[in-house]
């Protein structure tokens, strides 16, 4: 595995900071100067690529990347916790690299504020020896697998969901890839990101470690990486099990036939790269509508919980959940606009609606996009 032995002896502070790795056995003056020669790219630096980035810097592992195109926001500091008040608004990556100086001088972290794509991604892949997939979108997920692929780089994998994680280590030349696991990319309407379903904010802090850990572990060639393993924890129950599976043997890119040879557009391959669609309206056409006193029955099918934050003047709220049982509620003659944070379960009730008679449009990008384009005060999380 990668890192090189005698890349560089350890200075007198190194040892001293090391000292509890040092005593190890299975580190010792070898694997410290091994993690000191390697590098790791953290793909994604909130809530998975924070924690992942601390310890793999504390560890001593000599250069760490940090990938992200994104600002620090109030909402991210729950669970980020490498970040302050001070920084909101500045980018991810310049202040996580800036932090990981800190926590250890000895390292090299370097900065890439730009967002992963399949353009660069395989360039950015093919300079680091282990990949850490700190991401939330499937996209992301698909890319970074595909890129690990064809460079020959393990894709050290986490993500988290409410109250629950899962990790592995998806390995082509060793074992199964992401897609051996997932072949195919969950419609995108039934897909809730974390702004939506919301994560208690220790639980990256844990998928996050047990990524470091198994990039240490890869590093050093020591131990039993997940290859092939899907760990999956519950916090709520505080259970860890595991899930075993297989190389698939029909696998479009690690198989032994791949028909995916290159990067390609991961957006429209997750079918999020689309037209708009004539079932959908602007906050900005929605507003000049309301403006011109037109009939409209305006849909908040969000939870009760994000309603009690405020909803669009003249709303009837039904759960998107309760909508099966309560649509009469609505009059089928007027026209309806649903919304809800970013427009995914509206769609999903513009669709049920539609089928009953209803004339329906869906906000697009939701209660966000009507607070950037049309009213800034409006409170979103």
């Amino acid at each position: 595995m990668p890192g090189q032995p005698d890349a560089a002896e350890l200075s007198r502070d190194e040892i001293e900071r090391y000292s509890r790795q040092l005593t190890m056995p299975e580190i010792g003056p070898e694997g410290q100067r091994k993690l000191k020669g390697s590098s790791v790219l953290v793909v994604g630096a909130g809530g998975l690529g924070v924690p992942a980035s601390i310890y793999l810097a504390a560890a001593g592992v000599g250069k760490v990347g940090i990938v992200d195109d994104d600002i620090i926001a109030k909402s991210n500091l729950h669970r980020q916790v490498i970040y302050t008040e001070a920084d909101v608004g500045r980018g991810k990556a310049d202040v996580a690299a800036q932090k990981l100086r800190e926590v250890n001088p000895h390292v090299n972290p370097v900065p890439h504020g730009v967002r992963l794509d399949s353009g660069n991604a395989l360039e950015m892949v093919s300079s680091y020896d282990v990949i850490l997939d700190c991401t939330d979108n499937f996209p992301a997920r698909y890319l970074i697998n595909d890129a690990c692929v064809l460079s020959g780089k393990p894709d050290v994998y986490a993500s988290v969901f409410r109250f629950d994680g899962q990790a592995s280590v998806f390995y082509a030349s060793r074992g199964p890839c992401y897609r051996c696991l997932f072949p195919e990319p969950p419609p995108p309407e039934t897909v809730q990101d974390c702004s939506v379903a919301g994560v208690l904010g220790v639980l990256p802090g844990i998928m996050g470690s047990i990524q470091a850990a198994q990039a240490t572990s890869l590093l050093l060639g020591k131990g039993n990486p997940l290859v092939g393993r899907l760990v999956l924890f519950d916090a709520m129950g505080m259970t860890f099990n595991e899930l075993r599976f297989k190389k698939n043997k029909a696998c479009p890119v690690c198989g032994p036939d791949p028909s995916i040879r290159a990067l390609v557009d991961y957006d429209a391959f997750c079918g999020l790269r689309r037209e708009p669609s004539p079932t959908e309206i602007t906050p900005v056409e929605l507003k000049r509508l309301v403006d011109e006193g037109k009939r409209i029955q305006l849909l908040d099918v969000r939870e009760p919980f994000e309603n009690s934050f405020g909803e669009l003047e003249g709303s009837k709220h039904i759960p998107l959940g309760e909508l099966e049982k309560r649509f009469r509620e609505l009059d089928v003659n007027d026209p309806v606009v649903a919304y809800c944070l970013v427009g995914t379960r509206s769609a999903v009730a513009v669709d049920f609606l539609a089928s009953r008679g209803y004339k329906a449009r869906n906000l697009r990008g939701g209660v966000r996009a009507w607070a950037d384009a049309v009213d800034p005060d409006f409170p979103v999380f």
